[in-house]
């Protein structure tokens, strides 16, 4: 049976161009998938507009916060006349915009907080992607996607300015990949199996391969001394202001260029006790961060949810090829950050 007979016609037709790049299965899976994104940032919007444009079973929404002039510079789901609006929040007003976007995709919203929610609420879904929150709620976010039956893949994103980071928790991985071969070998190969025999001759070319995901926990506790030595000092920079934020009760982004002094007492602290040099955590890219506040770049939120929404579909629907992250391995386990940035100094 022809796979794409499981997928409507108007879906076929709507979705051609990319069934056409991979293929009409993983099309299957994404239209079946359930996704679940907390808080509507600039960087979360880019990638609920690209999973619904591609497809995606259902996105529901969490986000209960009003509408704020800073909120519209970089979330262009909201219409400009919303910022003096009715009361409606973020995830009313993004979910009747992404519903424009592709009516064939049911987008919902769910009130309330995500931290709060009992761990049955997350087996309804098959990824979960947060931001807008403080790295504890992440942590507690991440480890309740970890403790059900099923997988639940977990992603985490966010943006100060210009810069930004995406991290991943897919637990326990499996991918396939294309087995090393000679030239000689696979053109031999290649002449001696017949047409008939072709798929045999792709599945027998590709190997399984396993990946073990630590948790958020466990990623952000990892000594910096064990990190690779071309870590990007965005890395470092975001985990000083995270940790001042959550020692000074700052909801997340509640920064100024006057915490300066304080912060950089708390990069002192934090690199005498990781026995690490302060260099690496640069003072004017910690007064970049820390200006910004919770304002975002729109171009980079572009480009973070581009690449999230890749990610995310060849993670969960495709499986044919290694996820392309900076990799930091530790105990057989690896550590998935992209940090993006500009002009970082």
């Amino acid at each position: 049976m022809d796979g794409r007979e499981e997928l409507t016609a108007q879906q076929t037709a709507l979705y051609d161009r990319q069934i056409r790049v991979w293929g009409v299965d993983a099309q299957k899976k994404l239209s079946k998938a359930h996704i679940l994104v907390s808080g509507l940032n600039g960087t979360a919007v880019e990638f609920c507009k690209n999973i619904v444009l591609a497809g995606v079973g259902s996105l529901t929404l969490m986000d209960d916060h009003k509408v704020t002039e800073d909120a519209i510079q970089a979330n262009f789901l909201i219409p400009p006349y919303e910022v003096k609006d009715n009361g409606s929040s973020l995830a009313d007003l993004c979910c009747d915009s992404l519903t424009e976007f592709n009516p064939m995709v049911h987008v919902s919203v769910e009130k309330g907080d995500l931290a709060q929610c009992n761990e049955e609420f997350f087996d309804k879904f098959d990824a979960v992607v947060v931001s807008s929150c403080s790295l504890e709620n992440k942590k507690a976010i991440d480890e309740k996607c970890r403790r059900r039956p099923k997988r639940i893949a977990f992603y985490s994103i966010g943006c100060r300015d210009s810069c930004g980071e995406i991290f991943v928790d897919l637990q326990d991985y499996t991918y396939k990949k294309k087995k090393p071969e000679s030239k000689a070998n696979a053109t031999a190969a290649t002449t001696a199996q017949s047409e008939s025999n072709a798929d045999s001759l792709q599945e027998n070319s590709q190997v399984v391969c396993h990946l073990q995901y630590p948790s958020l926990k466990e990623a952000v506790s990892l000594p910096w001394r064990e990190l690779p030595r071309k870590m990007t000092r965005l890395y470092y920079a975001m985990r000083v202001i995270e940790k001042f934020e959550s020692s000074e009760g700052r909801s997340l982004g509640d920064t100024s260029i006057s915490d300066l002094p304080a912060v950089l007492k708390m990069r002192k602290e934090i690199c005498e006790a990781q026995s690490f040099n302060e260099m690496h955590v640069p003072t004017g890219l910690l007064e970049r961060l820390l200006a910004a506040g919770n304002k975002e770049y729109p171009p980079v939120c572009a480009i973070l949810g581009g690449i999230l929404g890749q990610v995310l579909g060849c993670n969960l629907f495709i499986k044919i090829t290694a996820p392309n992250h900076n990799n930091i391995k530790n105990n057989s386990r690896e550590l998935k950050i992209w940090s993006v940035g500009t002009d970082l100094p």
